[in-house]
Protein backbone atom coordinates (compact mmCIF):
# COMPACT_ATOMS: atom_id res chain seq x y z
CA UNK A 1 0.00 0.00 0.00
CA UNK A 2 2.45 2.60 -1.41
CA UNK A 3 -0.43 5.09 -1.85
CA UNK A 4 -3.88 6.26 -0.29
CA UNK A 5 -6.26 4.27 -1.67
CA UNK A 6 -9.93 5.31 -2.99
CA UNK A 7 -12.35 3.17 -0.40
CA UNK A 8 -15.28 1.47 -1.72
CA UNK A 9 -18.04 0.44 -0.02
CA UNK A 10 -18.83 -3.03 1.07
CA UNK A 11 -22.03 -4.77 0.35
CA UNK A 12 -23.16 -8.39 -0.87
CA UNK A 13 -19.54 -9.82 -1.04
CA UNK A 14 -18.67 -6.75 -3.73
CA UNK A 15 -16.91 -3.78 -2.50
CA UNK A 16 -18.83 -1.33 -5.56
CA UNK A 17 -19.03 1.97 -5.43
CA UNK A 18 -22.39 4.14 -4.64
CA UNK A 19 -25.45 3.79 -6.70
CA UNK A 20 -25.36 7.43 -7.81
CA UNK A 21 -21.78 7.42 -8.40
CA UNK A 22 -20.87 9.80 -5.44
CA UNK A 23 -17.77 10.27 -3.73
CA UNK A 24 -16.41 12.18 -0.55
CA UNK A 25 -13.03 13.92 -0.64
CA UNK A 26 -10.81 12.85 2.05
CA UNK A 27 -8.07 15.04 3.88
CA UNK A 28 -4.63 14.29 5.42
CA UNK A 29 -5.39 16.35 8.51
CA UNK A 30 -1.09 16.43 8.97
CA UNK A 31 -1.14 19.07 5.55
CA UNK A 32 -4.99 19.46 4.28
CA UNK A 33 -4.60 17.76 1.34
CA UNK A 34 -6.66 15.73 -0.36
CA UNK A 35 -5.34 12.18 -0.43
CA UNK A 36 -8.46 10.23 -1.82
CA UNK A 37 -12.14 9.45 -1.82
CA UNK A 38 -14.95 7.08 -0.51
CA UNK A 39 -18.03 5.78 -2.28
CA UNK A 40 -21.08 7.64 -1.04
CA UNK A 41 -23.95 5.46 -0.18
CA UNK A 42 -27.58 6.01 -1.15
CA UNK A 43 -30.86 4.21 -0.12
CA UNK A 44 -30.43 2.23 -2.91
CA UNK A 45 -27.49 0.96 -2.05
CA UNK A 46 -28.74 0.67 2.13
CA UNK A 47 -31.51 -1.77 0.77
CA UNK A 48 -29.22 -3.84 -1.14
CA UNK A 49 -27.49 -3.72 2.75
CA UNK A 50 -30.03 -4.65 4.56
CA UNK A 51 -30.73 -7.40 2.26
CA UNK A 52 -27.35 -8.77 2.17
CA UNK A 53 -27.11 -8.79 6.34
CA UNK A 54 -30.80 -10.14 6.05
CA UNK A 55 -28.91 -13.27 3.58
CA UNK A 56 -25.81 -13.01 6.09
CA UNK A 57 -27.55 -13.85 9.46
CA UNK A 58 -29.42 -16.53 8.11
CA UNK A 59 -25.78 -18.40 6.69
CA UNK A 60 -23.87 -17.21 9.51
CA UNK A 61 -26.08 -17.87 12.52
CA UNK A 62 -25.89 -21.79 11.64
CA UNK A 63 -22.13 -21.63 11.22
CA UNK A 64 -20.95 -23.14 14.75
CA UNK A 65 -19.37 -21.21 17.38
CA UNK A 66 -15.88 -23.52 16.83
CA UNK A 67 -16.10 -22.81 13.29
CA UNK A 68 -17.11 -18.94 13.77
CA UNK A 69 -14.09 -18.86 16.36
CA UNK A 70 -11.58 -20.37 13.89
CA UNK A 71 -12.57 -18.00 11.11
CA UNK A 72 -12.18 -15.35 13.58
CA UNK A 73 -8.84 -15.99 14.61
CA UNK A 74 -7.48 -15.99 11.19
CA UNK A 75 -8.94 -12.93 11.07
CA UNK A 76 -7.07 -11.93 13.61
CA UNK A 77 -3.75 -13.47 12.51
CA UNK A 78 -4.20 -11.47 9.37
CA UNK A 79 -5.19 -8.00 10.57
CA UNK A 80 -1.60 -8.41 12.35
CA UNK A 81 0.46 -9.55 8.87
CA UNK A 82 -0.92 -5.88 7.96
CA UNK A 83 -0.56 -4.09 10.34
CA UNK A 84 2.55 -1.79 8.84
CA UNK A 85 0.49 -1.34 5.53
CA UNK A 86 -2.47 -0.39 7.84
CA UNK A 87 -1.11 1.58 9.76
CA UNK A 88 0.34 4.21 7.83
CA UNK A 89 -3.29 4.41 6.26
CA UNK A 90 -4.66 5.22 9.64
CA UNK A 91 -1.94 8.11 9.75
CA UNK A 92 -2.50 9.46 6.70
CA UNK A 93 -6.28 10.00 7.13
CA UNK A 94 -6.31 10.47 10.96
CA UNK A 95 -3.47 12.13 11.90
CA UNK A 96 -1.68 9.98 14.47
CA UNK A 97 1.98 8.66 14.93
CA UNK A 98 2.80 5.72 12.96
CA UNK A 99 3.36 3.91 16.42
CA UNK A 100 -0.09 4.87 18.08
CA UNK A 101 -1.83 3.78 14.82
CA UNK A 102 -0.13 0.20 14.73
CA UNK A 103 -0.76 -0.34 18.39
CA UNK A 104 -4.68 0.26 17.68
CA UNK A 105 -4.18 -2.10 15.43
CA UNK A 106 -2.56 -4.70 17.24
CA UNK A 107 -4.55 -4.27 19.83
CA UNK A 108 -7.85 -5.02 17.80
CA UNK A 109 -6.12 -8.10 16.39
CA UNK A 110 -6.74 -8.73 19.94
CA UNK A 111 -10.13 -8.19 20.17
CA UNK A 112 -10.85 -10.05 17.61
CA UNK A 113 -9.16 -13.38 19.11
CA UNK A 114 -10.58 -12.61 22.86
CA UNK A 115 -14.55 -12.36 21.33
CA UNK A 116 -13.34 -15.25 19.08
CA UNK A 117 -13.14 -17.64 22.36
CA UNK A 118 -16.26 -15.95 23.86
CA UNK A 119 -18.26 -17.27 20.84
CA UNK A 120 -17.53 -20.75 22.04
CA UNK A 121 -18.63 -20.16 25.90
CA UNK A 122 -22.07 -18.76 25.32
CA UNK A 123 -23.60 -21.02 27.65
CA UNK A 124 -27.33 -21.65 28.46
CA UNK A 125 -28.27 -23.38 31.84
CA UNK A 126 -30.50 -25.92 33.44
CA UNK A 127 -32.80 -24.52 35.58
CA UNK A 128 -34.27 -27.10 38.34
CA UNK A 129 -37.79 -27.85 37.90
CA UNK A 130 -41.00 -27.89 40.27
CA UNK A 131 -41.98 -31.17 38.94
CA UNK A 132 -40.16 -34.60 37.80
CA UNK A 133 -39.92 -35.45 34.04
CA UNK A 134 -39.74 -31.36 33.59
CA UNK A 135 -36.53 -29.86 31.89
CA UNK A 136 -36.30 -26.20 31.89
CA UNK A 137 -33.73 -24.58 29.50
CA UNK A 138 -32.16 -21.40 28.71
CA UNK A 139 -30.97 -20.94 25.17
CA UNK A 140 -28.19 -18.48 24.05
CA UNK A 141 -29.48 -17.70 20.06
CA UNK A 142 -27.79 -14.57 17.75
CA UNK A 143 -30.48 -11.35 18.11
CA UNK A 144 -30.30 -10.67 14.05
CA UNK A 145 -28.55 -7.91 11.89
CA UNK A 146 -26.69 -5.27 13.80
CA UNK A 147 -26.36 -1.48 12.74
CA UNK A 148 -23.10 0.13 13.77
CA UNK A 149 -22.23 3.21 13.72
CA UNK A 150 -18.55 4.57 14.71
CA UNK A 151 -16.74 7.55 15.25
CA UNK A 152 -13.02 8.54 13.48
CA UNK A 153 -10.84 8.73 16.09
CA UNK A 154 -10.23 5.48 16.79
CA UNK A 155 -10.87 4.06 12.92
CA UNK A 156 -10.19 0.27 13.59
CA UNK A 157 -11.02 0.20 17.42
CA UNK A 158 -14.26 1.32 17.48
CA UNK A 159 -15.16 -0.72 15.14
CA UNK A 160 -13.44 -3.76 16.18
CA UNK A 161 -14.91 -4.26 18.95
CA UNK A 162 -18.68 -4.56 17.44
CA UNK A 163 -18.10 -6.47 14.87
CA UNK A 164 -16.00 -9.00 16.54
CA UNK A 165 -18.83 -8.75 19.23
CA UNK A 166 -22.02 -9.54 16.47
CA UNK A 167 -19.82 -12.21 14.68
CA UNK A 168 -18.95 -14.05 17.77
CA UNK A 169 -22.81 -14.16 18.57
CA UNK A 170 -23.94 -15.14 15.16
CA UNK A 171 -25.18 -11.76 14.14
CA UNK A 172 -24.46 -10.13 10.77
CA UNK A 173 -23.43 -6.69 10.79
CA UNK A 174 -24.03 -3.33 8.63
CA UNK A 175 -21.17 -0.87 9.63
CA UNK A 176 -21.33 2.88 8.89
CA UNK A 177 -17.86 4.04 9.31
CA UNK A 178 -16.54 7.40 9.39
CA UNK A 179 -16.18 9.20 5.76
CA UNK A 180 -13.16 11.08 7.31
CA UNK A 181 -11.00 7.93 8.17
CA UNK A 182 -12.41 5.15 5.73
CA UNK A 183 -9.30 3.14 4.18
CA UNK A 184 -8.50 1.67 7.70
CA UNK A 185 -11.77 0.41 8.58
CA UNK A 186 -12.10 -0.83 5.11
CA UNK A 187 -9.17 -3.01 5.51
CA UNK A 188 -10.03 -4.16 8.82
CA UNK A 189 -13.12 -5.42 6.92
CA UNK A 190 -11.16 -7.32 4.40
CA UNK A 191 -9.15 -9.28 7.11
CA UNK A 192 -12.60 -10.79 8.20
CA UNK A 193 -13.89 -11.41 4.15
CA UNK A 194 -10.47 -13.06 3.08
CA UNK A 195 -10.51 -14.94 6.52
CA UNK A 196 -13.93 -16.78 5.55
CA UNK A 197 -16.49 -14.41 6.64
CA UNK A 198 -19.38 -14.69 3.79
CA UNK A 199 -20.07 -11.49 1.93
CA UNK A 200 -23.21 -11.26 2.69
CA UNK A 201 -22.31 -11.27 6.54
CA UNK A 202 -20.59 -7.81 6.67
CA UNK A 203 -21.90 -4.91 4.91
CA UNK A 204 -19.74 -1.17 4.53
CA UNK A 205 -21.02 2.04 3.79
CA UNK A 206 -20.50 6.09 4.31
CA UNK A 207 -22.40 8.69 3.24
CA UNK A 208 -24.63 11.23 5.28
CA UNK A 209 -24.57 9.53 8.97
CA UNK A 210 -28.21 11.55 9.95
CA UNK A 211 -29.74 9.72 6.64
CA UNK A 212 -27.61 6.34 7.03
CA UNK A 213 -28.47 6.05 10.76
CA UNK A 214 -32.38 6.90 10.53
CA UNK A 215 -33.11 4.62 7.60
CA UNK A 216 -30.90 1.66 9.07
CA UNK A 217 -32.02 1.86 12.50
CA UNK A 218 -35.80 2.00 11.24
CA UNK A 219 -35.78 -0.96 9.28
CA UNK A 220 -37.22 -4.08 9.90
CA UNK A 221 -34.39 -6.21 9.62
CA UNK A 222 -32.09 -4.51 11.97
CA UNK A 223 -32.56 -5.94 15.29
CA UNK A 224 -29.59 -4.25 17.31
CA UNK A 225 -27.94 -0.90 17.18
CA UNK A 226 -24.63 0.13 18.50
CA UNK A 227 -22.98 3.46 18.78
CA UNK A 228 -20.12 5.68 19.94
CA UNK A 229 -19.79 9.06 19.34
CA UNK A 230 -21.06 12.33 21.12
CA UNK A 231 -23.73 12.32 24.31
CA UNK A 232 -26.36 14.70 22.04
CA UNK A 233 -25.90 11.74 18.89
CA UNK A 234 -26.22 8.89 20.82
CA UNK A 235 -29.51 10.16 22.97
CA UNK A 236 -31.22 11.01 19.60
CA UNK A 237 -30.01 7.29 18.60
CA UNK A 238 -31.77 5.91 21.30
CA UNK A 239 -34.94 7.15 20.74
CA UNK A 240 -34.90 6.06 17.31
CA UNK A 241 -34.28 2.64 18.25
CA UNK A 242 -36.57 3.36 20.98
CA UNK A 243 -39.52 3.51 18.72
CA UNK A 244 -38.79 0.54 16.78
CA UNK A 245 -38.17 -1.29 19.63
CA UNK A 246 -34.25 -2.05 18.47
CA UNK A 247 -31.97 -3.56 21.25
CA UNK A 248 -28.67 -0.67 21.70
CA UNK A 249 -25.54 -0.57 23.29
CA UNK A 250 -24.35 3.00 23.34
CA UNK A 251 -21.00 4.56 23.62
CA UNK A 252 -21.11 8.01 24.89
CA UNK A 253 -18.75 11.22 25.67
CA UNK A 254 -16.98 11.93 28.76
CA UNK A 255 -15.08 14.45 30.73
CA UNK A 256 -12.76 12.12 32.64
CA UNK A 257 -11.87 13.52 36.38
CA UNK A 258 -8.01 12.46 37.21
CA UNK A 259 -7.30 12.86 41.00
CA UNK A 260 -4.57 12.83 42.58
CA UNK A 261 -3.63 12.79 45.89
CA UNK A 262 -1.17 14.50 48.74
CA UNK A 263 0.23 10.44 49.15
CA UNK A 264 0.87 9.82 45.73
CA UNK A 265 3.86 9.43 43.66
CA UNK A 266 3.35 12.55 42.03
CA UNK A 267 5.84 12.25 39.57
CA UNK A 268 4.62 8.68 38.23
CA UNK A 269 0.78 10.49 38.34
CA UNK A 270 2.39 13.48 36.38
CA UNK A 271 4.11 11.26 33.89
CA UNK A 272 1.49 8.32 33.20
CA UNK A 273 -1.53 10.95 32.96
CA UNK A 274 0.47 13.47 30.57
CA UNK A 275 0.97 10.28 28.50
CA UNK A 276 -2.89 9.41 28.65
CA UNK A 277 -3.68 13.14 28.03
CA UNK A 278 -2.10 14.01 24.52
CA UNK A 279 -2.52 10.34 23.43
CA UNK A 280 -4.49 10.59 20.05
CA UNK A 281 -3.95 14.52 20.96
CA UNK A 282 -6.52 14.31 23.28
CA UNK A 283 -9.25 13.01 21.05
CA UNK A 284 -9.84 9.98 23.40
CA UNK A 285 -13.59 9.48 24.69
CA UNK A 286 -11.63 8.15 28.21
CA UNK A 287 -8.94 11.05 28.23
CA UNK A 288 -8.32 12.38 31.56
CA UNK A 289 -9.70 16.18 31.33
CA UNK A 290 -10.44 17.52 34.82
CA UNK A 291 -6.88 17.32 36.38
CA UNK A 292 -8.22 17.69 40.35
CA UNK A 293 -4.85 17.44 42.46
CA UNK A 294 -4.97 17.85 46.07
CA UNK A 295 -3.62 21.17 47.66
CA UNK A 296 -0.03 20.34 49.08
CA UNK A 297 0.72 18.45 45.89
CA UNK A 298 -0.76 20.71 43.22
CA UNK A 299 2.01 22.96 42.51
CA UNK A 300 4.11 20.04 41.88
CA UNK A 301 1.74 18.35 39.67
CA UNK A 302 1.29 21.47 37.51
CA UNK A 303 4.70 21.93 37.27
CA UNK A 304 5.98 18.44 36.36
CA UNK A 305 2.64 18.03 34.25
CA UNK A 306 3.84 21.02 31.78
CA UNK A 307 7.05 20.18 31.66
CA UNK A 308 5.91 17.01 30.38
CA UNK A 309 3.64 18.49 27.53
CA UNK A 310 6.37 21.01 27.05
CA UNK A 311 8.43 18.15 26.10
CA UNK A 312 6.33 16.32 23.56
CA UNK A 313 7.29 16.99 19.38
CA UNK A 314 4.16 17.89 17.60
CA UNK A 315 3.96 16.94 13.90
CA UNK A 316 2.81 15.13 10.73
CA UNK A 317 2.63 11.47 12.08
CA UNK A 318 4.30 9.80 9.51
CA UNK A 319 7.71 11.16 10.78
CA UNK A 320 9.06 8.65 13.32
CA UNK A 321 9.83 11.43 15.76
CA UNK A 322 6.78 12.73 16.52
CA UNK A 323 4.92 11.99 19.81
CA UNK A 324 1.39 13.99 18.91
CA UNK A 325 -0.12 14.23 15.86
CA UNK A 326 -2.52 16.88 14.60
CA UNK A 327 -5.91 16.82 15.44
CA UNK A 328 -8.52 14.94 13.26
CA UNK A 329 -9.86 17.44 11.45
CA UNK A 330 -10.58 21.13 10.79
CA UNK A 331 -13.53 21.89 13.26
CA UNK A 332 -11.32 20.85 15.89
CA UNK A 333 -8.70 23.53 15.70
CA UNK A 334 -11.82 26.66 16.45
CA UNK A 335 -13.35 24.10 19.01
CA UNK A 336 -9.59 24.20 21.11
CA UNK A 337 -9.33 27.90 20.44
CA UNK A 338 -12.76 29.25 21.51
CA UNK A 339 -12.37 26.92 24.81
CA UNK A 340 -8.70 28.19 25.71
CA UNK A 341 -10.15 32.03 25.09
CA UNK A 342 -13.24 31.29 27.48
CA UNK A 343 -10.85 30.43 30.25
CA UNK A 344 -8.30 33.12 29.44
CA UNK A 345 -11.50 35.51 30.11
CA UNK A 346 -12.58 34.04 33.36
CA UNK A 347 -8.54 34.14 35.04
CA UNK A 348 -6.81 30.64 34.23
CA UNK A 349 -2.91 30.63 33.52
CA UNK A 350 -1.88 28.55 30.34
CA UNK A 351 1.25 27.32 31.61
CA UNK A 352 1.95 25.93 28.37
CA UNK A 353 -0.10 25.60 24.67
CA UNK A 354 -2.76 27.50 23.78
CA UNK A 355 -2.62 27.83 20.41
CA UNK A 356 -2.63 26.21 16.68
CA UNK A 357 0.80 25.70 15.09
CA UNK A 358 1.23 27.31 11.27
CA UNK A 359 -1.22 27.45 9.29
CA UNK A 360 -1.18 24.43 7.58
CA UNK A 361 -2.39 21.40 8.64
CA UNK A 362 -4.58 20.91 12.20
CA UNK A 363 -1.70 21.50 14.76
CA UNK A 364 -2.45 22.59 17.93
CA UNK A 365 -0.04 22.81 21.07
CA UNK A 366 -0.40 20.43 23.83
CA UNK A 367 -2.08 22.59 26.51
CA UNK A 368 -2.61 23.06 30.25
CA UNK A 369 -4.75 25.21 31.81
CA UNK A 370 -3.74 26.00 35.37
CA UNK A 371 -6.55 27.42 37.85
CA UNK A 372 -9.52 25.84 36.40
CA UNK A 373 -12.85 27.18 37.22
CA UNK A 374 -16.14 25.56 37.21
CA UNK A 375 -17.82 28.25 35.52
CA UNK A 376 -15.40 27.42 32.17
CA UNK A 377 -16.51 25.86 29.15
CA UNK A 378 -14.04 23.35 29.66
CA UNK A 379 -15.18 22.31 32.72
CA UNK A 380 -18.29 21.19 31.72
CA UNK A 381 -18.10 20.89 28.17
CA UNK A 382 -15.92 17.39 26.49
CA UNK A 383 -12.77 19.09 25.13
CA UNK A 384 -11.72 16.62 23.12
CA UNK A 385 -8.37 17.63 22.09
CA UNK A 386 -4.87 18.48 23.55
CA UNK A 387 -6.16 20.45 26.86
CA UNK A 388 -5.41 19.62 30.07
CA UNK A 389 -7.60 21.65 32.97
CA UNK A 390 -6.01 21.97 36.56
CA UNK A 391 -7.89 22.10 39.72
CA UNK A 392 -6.96 21.86 43.49
CA UNK A 393 -9.44 20.38 46.13
CA UNK A 394 -9.00 19.87 49.70
CA UNK A 395 -10.43 16.74 51.08
CA UNK A 396 -12.09 13.60 49.67
CA UNK A 397 -15.72 14.75 50.13
CA UNK A 398 -14.48 18.30 48.09
CA UNK A 399 -12.77 15.79 44.83
CA UNK A 400 -15.80 13.24 45.10
CA UNK A 401 -18.34 16.32 44.54
CA UNK A 402 -16.57 17.87 41.56
CA UNK A 403 -16.37 14.20 39.99
CA UNK A 404 -19.62 13.83 40.08
CA UNK A 405 -20.92 16.99 39.41
CA UNK A 406 -21.22 16.40 35.67
CA UNK A 407 -23.71 14.43 33.77
CA UNK A 408 -20.81 12.06 32.39
CA UNK A 409 -19.61 8.76 33.67
CA UNK A 410 -17.06 7.27 31.36
CA UNK A 411 -14.04 6.51 32.83
CA UNK A 412 -11.61 8.21 36.55
CA UNK A 413 -8.38 8.18 36.94
CA UNK A 414 -6.78 7.93 40.88
CA UNK A 415 -3.25 8.41 42.21
CA UNK A 416 -2.95 7.77 45.76
CA UNK A 417 -0.89 5.78 48.13
CA UNK A 418 -3.76 5.16 50.53
CA UNK A 419 -5.56 1.57 50.06
CA UNK A 420 -8.81 3.40 51.90
CA UNK A 421 -8.88 6.11 49.42
CA UNK A 422 -8.81 3.99 46.73
CA UNK A 423 -11.54 1.87 48.02
CA UNK A 424 -13.60 4.82 49.04
CA UNK A 425 -13.30 6.21 45.63
CA UNK A 426 -13.96 3.24 43.65
CA UNK A 427 -17.04 3.47 45.81
CA UNK A 428 -17.96 7.03 45.57
CA UNK A 429 -16.96 8.07 42.02
CA UNK A 430 -20.40 7.67 39.61
CA UNK A 431 -18.56 6.36 36.80
CA UNK A 432 -18.10 3.00 34.35
CA UNK A 433 -14.46 2.75 34.57
CA UNK A 434 -11.63 3.51 36.78
CA UNK A 435 -8.09 3.19 37.00
CA UNK A 436 -5.68 3.40 40.23
CA UNK A 437 -2.03 4.46 40.39
CA UNK A 438 -1.72 3.14 36.69
CA UNK A 439 -3.29 2.96 33.23
CA UNK A 440 -6.09 -0.22 32.87
CA UNK A 441 -8.52 0.63 30.95
CA UNK A 442 -10.02 -0.25 27.13
CA UNK A 443 -8.62 -4.22 27.13
CA UNK A 444 -10.34 -6.79 25.69
CA UNK A 445 -11.08 -9.08 28.30
CA UNK A 446 -12.17 -6.25 30.81
CA UNK A 447 -15.35 -3.78 30.77
CA UNK A 448 -15.37 -0.84 28.72
CA UNK A 449 -18.39 1.35 29.37
CA UNK A 450 -20.10 4.29 31.00
CA UNK A 451 -23.13 5.28 33.28
CA UNK A 452 -25.36 8.08 33.29
CA UNK A 453 -25.15 10.37 30.05
CA UNK A 454 -21.67 8.09 29.09
CA UNK A 455 -24.16 5.73 27.63
CA UNK A 456 -25.12 1.86 28.89
CA UNK A 457 -24.27 -1.25 27.99
CA UNK A 458 -20.26 -2.56 27.89
CA UNK A 459 -17.95 -3.31 24.86
CA UNK A 460 -14.89 -5.37 26.93
CA UNK A 461 -15.17 -8.36 29.01
CA UNK A 462 -17.14 -11.10 29.02
CA UNK A 463 -20.23 -9.31 29.36
CA UNK A 464 -20.00 -7.54 25.97
CA UNK A 465 -21.31 -10.49 23.95
CA UNK A 466 -24.85 -10.69 25.96
CA UNK A 467 -25.73 -7.29 23.68
CA UNK A 468 -26.06 -9.36 20.63
CA UNK A 469 -27.62 -12.37 22.40
CA UNK A 470 -31.57 -13.19 23.10
CA UNK A 471 -32.29 -15.40 26.10
CA UNK A 472 -34.86 -17.95 24.75
CA UNK A 473 -36.45 -20.17 27.97
CA UNK A 474 -37.40 -23.72 26.94
CA UNK A 475 -39.74 -26.03 29.53
CA UNK A 476 -39.83 -29.37 28.10
CA UNK A 477 -41.77 -32.05 30.12
CA UNK A 478 -42.37 -35.82 29.66
CA UNK A 479 -39.72 -36.78 26.73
Amino acid sequence: MATYPNTLLHIAGAWRGGAEGRSIEVLNPANEEVIGTVAHATQVDLDAALAAAERGFATWRKVSAFERSKIMRKAADLLRSRADDIARLMTMEQGKPLGEARVEIMGGADTIDWFAEESRRTYGHVIPARAEGVYQLTIKEPVGPVAAFTPWNFPINQIVRKLSAALAAGCSIIVKAPEETPASPAELIRAFLDAGVPGDVIGLVYGVPSEISSYLIASPIIRKVTFTGSTPVGKMLSAMAGQHMKRVTMELGGHAPAMVFNDADVELAAKTLAFAKFRNAGQVCVSPTRFLVQENVYDQFVASFTSHAKALKVGDGLDASTNMGPMANERRVPQMEALIADARSKGAEITTGGSRIGNKGYFFEPTVVAGATLDMRAMNEEPFGPVALMRPFKDFSDVVTEANRLPFGLASYAFTGSAKTAQALAAGVEVGMMTINHLGLALPEVPFGGVRDSGYGTEGGSEAIEAYLNTKFVSQFGL
